[in-house]
């Protein structure tokens, strides 16, 4: 019997592959070729090009109703006597496959007709998910958005999300078949794709008026995002129109320079989220556009950005009651002076990391513990200039506080952390790798706040 059912796998496998219309995609559209899929448990290989070496875009035709070869009707019937999903309504049906990445959702409309059609449901692909550096995901989503505008030709209302991040053979072409078919599209997300352009991202802002989420971070040609071709801002008059992104990541964009910043913060006004990690190039100058144009942004990260100093402190702290979360880690020039400004106009911040600058002292600590007392966060790790006398600060100040880095910094003792544990009983993160503390102060810690997790590098502490 176990050859039996064996042989029926490999026969239906044969036999759905010689169809090929204009249906459901395969799932050797998005698996890479030679690759071992998990089912149920077991590893079987998908279909594909051993000629060209990449993965097929092919699609399929939905599942006949009767199946006439008498092993296929044997094993039908006795999976149908066992199949206790089958007696299960539609619409819970549904709700399984609503937790299924594209590809197995994909596979399951090649069961039977019945899951081909609650497959295709319009509330499944409001997101298609697509993830691996080998898939011809050009032709992946140019095939799945056909197949999505069988219904409503040349257009696909219901899609609103589209997550292809690492698909690293994602170009220009992908992105324009979204552009061109999605007008809903509420969330792109790119990551580590770096092979688009701004002539991609150009055509997606354009065309897609309800994009709020943007996810380009590590894109390193893109330059810059705006609804005009021209790199300059002074080139192209905005006319009245604008981007809706509130979500922007631009993370590793390292050819990002302040230019493109000011394009950026003109057609983007109506940001909230802004991140900038190691965008190398950016400095005070890009700063000051950006407050200009983007007044409603509460988190803003411009960690690795070497550029950038206490003026541009200044300039963020215009933000004033707005800003809720802010990273400066590793920016070097950013001293006590720079801290200041942030805490005197942004009472209301409830995260900074501030690791690696190490201009910051006990000054500048308490003068952030006495104005932001709502402070949930901070992160001054390799901080050498913090001190115990810091930590006091914080403690008799920020009682709200739930997570504190303080990893290598060198003037801190077990003293320190022993005020802080006595008053913030509410913490729940504590960092004092490389710290010179004691396993007696490390205990108390433990007391005190029974729920914190603490990462530290004393053996004798356990």
């Amino acid at each position: 019997m176990g050859h039996s059912h064996l042989y029926v796998f490999w026969f239906l496998s044969d036999s759905d592959l010689s169809m090929r219309t204009l249906s459901t995609p395969s799932p050797a559209l998005i698996c890479p070729p030679n690759s071992h899929i998990l089912q149920n448990g077991r590893g079987s290989s998908t279909s594909s090009s051993s000629i060209t070496g990449e993965t097929i875009a092919m699609v399929h035709s939905p599942p006949p109703t009767r199946l006439t070869h008498p092993l296929i009707r044997s094993a039908s019937r006795l999976q149908k006597e066992r199949a206790n999903i089958d007696r299960l309504p539609d619409h819970s049906v549904i709700q399984i496959f609503s937790f299924l990445p594209t590809n197995q959702l994909c596979r399951c409309a090649r069961v039977c007709r019945r899951w081909y059609n609650l497959a295709w449901d319009p509330h499944l692909w409001r997101t298609i998910r697509l993830t691996g550096e080998t898939i011809n995901v050009d032709r992946a989503l140019k095939v799945l958005t056909r197949r999505l505008c069988q219904d409503t030709p040349n257009v696909c209302l219901m899609l609103e999300t589209v997550i292809v991040s690492g698909c690293r053979r994602l170009t220009d072409r992908g992105l324009y078949t979204i552009a061109q078919c999605c007008p809903e599209l509420r969330q792109l997300e790119v990551s580590g794709c770096y092979n688009i352009s701004n002539e991609a991202v150009f055509d997606v802002v354009s065309l897609c008026p309800n994009l709020e989420h943007l996810d380009v971070s590590g894109c390193s040609k893109v330059t810059c995002i705006s609804l005009t071709r021209e790199a300059s801002i002074k080139l192209s008059p905005l006319h009245g129109k604008q981007i809706s992104i509130r979500y922007l990541d631009m993370t590793d964009c390292f050819v990002l320079e302040d230019e493109g910043l000011h394009t950026i913060a003109a057609h983007c006004t109506q940001l909230t989220h802004l991140y900038l990690r190691r965008c190398i190039r950016i400095t005070d100058e890009g700063l000051r556009y950006l407050m200009i144009y983007c007044t409603s942004i509460r988190e803003l990260s411009v960690s690795d950005c070497r550029f950038v100093s206490d003026f541009g402190m200044r300039e963020i702290a215009k933000l004033e009651l707005r800003l809720r979360y802010l990273s400066i880690a590793h920016c070097a020039r950013i001293t006590d002076v720079g801290i200041r400004y942030i805490a005197k106009y942004c009472s209301k911040l409830r995260y900074l990391n501030a690791r690696g600058c190490e201009g910051i002292t006990d000054h500048g600590v308490e003068y952030l513990a006495k104005n932001c007392t709502k402070l949930k966060s901070l992160d001054i790790g390799k901080c050498p200039l913090v001190s115990d006398a810091g930590l006091e600060f914080l403690a008799l100040n920020c009682f709200n506080l739930k997570r504190l880095s303080l990893k290598s910094c060198e003037s801190i003792t077990g003293q320190g952390l022993q005020i802080v544990a006595a008053n913030c009983f509410d913490l729940q993160m504590m960092n004092v790798q490389d710290c010179e503390i004691s396993v007696e102060a490390l205990r108390f810690v433990k007391r005190h706040c029974k729920r914190c997790i603490i990462e530290h590098t004393n053996p004798a502490f356990f």
